[in-house]
């Protein structure tokens, strides 16, 4: 078991809670038996696991480790000091994973993108990958300015959308306007012309979420073909950037299962 905080996988682990380490090492940490059996079903197989007995018990946890331990995945037993060192949660879940960073192809062809736009809230960032992956979304761009998605607050906030859903980093708009060539572009804005649902979802698209507090960059707004707004009722004047891109996307995977299903 280790107990010491000194110890070099211990100190290894943490430094990946920087984002120039996990760039530099292409890791990143994830914590809890959920994360870790969506990781290892998409085949990102652990190159270091630490577990709290005491706190990995239950029959998923066991079995992941049995998981984990027929893939030769080093696991290590820690003491509960130790596992608070790696977790930034108030409560650790009892284990913690280094993986490295899922490196998903999206389609050849994709039908719907999500560009996110100086998003710099990691939970939101989260809930959007969350939300993307459910609503059928082909691949993510994170333009300039967005929260590194490994960030471990995006990552438990996605829920294992990482695993699930292609992302790419760093393209920068001329990057971005190469990748979404041919596609038809919108940007959500609260004084849009054209409201969101009168969009024809089901040709190819991509949808920009722009950040709450400085809204859409101007390489986002000279990218798009059309600015759409969500209709509300009262004085309500916008919605947070998760829940917008939840009501837009939701349009979208709606217009599409119609389609098939006319087909």
């Amino acid at each position: 078991m280790i107990t010491s905080l000194a110890n070099e996988k211990v100190k290894y682990a943490r430094s990946l809670r920087r984002r120039r380490q996990r760039t530099r090492e292409g890791r990143l940490l994830v914590e809890g038996v959920r994360l870790l059996e969506e990781a290892m079903r998409a085949g990102c197989i652990p190159a270091l696991l630490f577990f709290q007995p005491e706190r990995s018990e239950s029959p998923r946890a066991q079995a992941l480790l049995a998981q984990a331990r027929a893939a030769d995945v080093p696991c290590f037993a820690v003491a509960e000091t130790v596992l608070h060192s790696l977790s930034e949660m108030v409560t650790p879940q009892g284990i913690v994973a280094v993986v490295p960073q899922p490196q998903l192809r999206p389609p050849a062809a994709s039908n719907l993108v999500l560009v996110l736009d100086r998003l710099r809230d990691p939970g939101n960032l989260g809930t959007l990958l969350r939300t993307a992956a459910a609503a059928g979304v082909d691949e993510v761009l994170l333009g300039p300015g967005t929260v590194d998605p490994y960030n471990s607050k995006v990552v438990r906030a996605a829920m294992g959308a990482h695993f699930r859903l292609p992302l790419a980093v760093g393209l920068g708009w001329h990057g971005i306007a190469e990748r979404l060539s041919g596609l038809t572009v919108w940007l959500a804005d609260a004084q849009g012309e054209q409201a969101y649902d009168t969009v024809n979802w089901c040709a190819q698209a991509a949808l920009i979420i722009g950040g709450e507090a400085t809204g859409s960059s101007d390489k986002a707004v000279a990218l798009a073909h059309g600015q759409l707004r969500i209709p509300m009722c009262g004085d309500t004047e916008s919605l947070n950037a998760a829940a917008a891109a939840a009501v837009i996307l939701f349009e979208a995977a709606r217009q599409r299962r119609v389609q098939e299903s006319a087909d």
